[in-house]
């Protein structure tokens, strides 16, 4: 990203607001208030994203139809049921840079880690160990370590851990090229967060995918905090799987349904083992009950039950915003507004925080993890009393995602002059 000089007053965030192209998306969602009135200063769509205001007219519509159709909404109304997991389809291909074929929404996260893992971690006699991220989310951890003992085989022997470098923090891409090269006959699978959920480090999935690949080794992605806060190409990268979540910068609600992707060449491997229902069944065929299981081609093949409607009309009502704005826009803002955040946090003011977040665009998402040591929870706090809302990892990391949906550069100059008050 080409270097920006920004202003460090108040009247450079406004004018910088004014110039915003998206400015208008802001309206689109609610914010929780304050006791005077205002809005909160919201940072945390990085856990929670905001609700579409449009998200219930979806919702009613479900509802209404509920009520004055009941078993024929499944085939009648606006948006009928059987089909409406499909009306998600094309908008979650195009946001994670995938082919329709390669894409369901469907179930949470950890689910279809899971449905995901059955299929693609065969570990043999020779080839069985799983590399992740030191540090990767405890979903993620205890995941991968309950399919290893699936497997009969013992966690502490089989995942290898990519691990920063001594008196380091973030993970050094060489590092894993090494470990790849040095373990590579023995490594089944490498799962990754492409965003690292504590310091907000993004990993190069494409460069990853050929390593792993030229060691035959499978590879698979954790997208919590990359899906609607990267510009992403899986289908391009040849990465092999990828799951993710909605209630984060999806803004579906919380507990909202997850997603997946399984690259278009695994898309009839039907001799690939995997957990079997009767909606991954051909759908063409799903009603004459037949005893056998006949796969659908691509994602799809991995559902299991019939989708919840009601969550799918949220996802339905933001997702719509992202097919209308386009991630390529949104991360234009995106890296313009936390480059903005960044310098404001370069003033002496704030030379006590550590910025654990890389600096390269490329390297990070929308979000900064600041590291406040023994204090952290007691800003948090401060910051709470004030109207900001941010959320607090262990030890003594506060981390804020300025979203380019509904985040502005006004409320990013806000954040930091409350901050300046708590950081001495």
């Amino acid at each position: 990203m080409k270097e920006t000089q920004f202003e460090l007053g108040a009247a450079y965030a406004t004018k910088m607001d004014a110039a915003d192209p998206l400015k208008k998306y802001r309206e689109q969602f609610y914010f929780p208030k304050q006791k005077d009135g205002r809005n909160v200063l919201y940072f945390v769509g990085n856990s929670l994203g905001l609700q579409p205001k449009k998200a219930r007219a979806y919702v009613d519509e479900v509802l209404n139809d509920w009520e004055t159709l009941a078993v024929e909404g499944h085939q009648v109304g606006k948006h009928p049921w059987y089909p409406y997991h499909e009306f998600l389809t094309d908008s979650t291909a195009r946001l994670v840079g995938a082919k329709p074929l390669e894409v369901v929404v469907m179930n949470t996260l950890t689910v279809n880690l899971h449905l995901m893992l059955i299929s693609f971690y065969r570990p043999t006699k020779k080839k069985y160990k799983i590399v992740i991220e030191a540090g990767a989310f405890p979903s993620d951890q205890y995941a991968v370590a309950s399919h290893a003992k699936l497997h009969g085989l013992d966690p502490k022997e089989t995942i290898l851990e990519w691990r920063p470098r001594p008196n380091e923090t973030l993970l050094n891409i060489r590092d894993l090229e090494e470990l790849i090269q040095a373990e590579g006959d023995s490594i089944a699978l490498v799962l990754l967060g492409d965003v690292n959920y504590r310091t907000g480090q993004a990993f190069p999935l494409k460069e990853i995918a050929t390593l792993a690949h030229t060691q035959q080794i499978i590879f698979g992605v954790d997208l919590a905090h990359g899906a609607g806060n990267l510009e992403l190409q899986l289908h391009d990268d040849k990465v092999d799987f990828a799951v993710w979540c909605s209630y984060k910068y999806l803004n579906a609600g919380p507990g909202a349904l997850g997603g997946c992707f399984v690259h278009e060449r695994h898309a009839e491997e039907f001799s690939r083992p995997r957990l079997e229902g009767w909606w991954g069944h051909d759908k063409v065929k799903r009603f004459l009950m037949e005893p056998e299981f006949r796969p659908m081609a691509g994602a799809e093949g991995w559902q299991l039950s019939n989708p919840p409607i009601l969550p799918m009309a949220t996802l339905r009502a933001s997702m719509e915003i992202f097919d209308e704005v386009g991630m390529a826009n949104l991360r234009r803002k995106s890296e313009l507004l936390t480059h903005y955040f960044e310098a404001l946090l370069k003033q002496d003011e704030f030379k006590l925080v550590k910025i654990l977040t890389p600096s390269t665009p490329k390297e990070r998402g929308c979000a900064l993890s600041l590291e406040f040591g023994k204090t952290g929870k007691a800003v948090m706090k401060k910051l709470s009393e004030e109207g900001v809302v941010c959320d607090y990892r262990e030890p003594g990391v506060l981390r804020f995602a300025p979203v380019p949906l509904y985040n502005s550069f006004q409320d990013v100059f806000e954040l930091c002059e409350i901050l300046k008050k708590h950081v001495k």
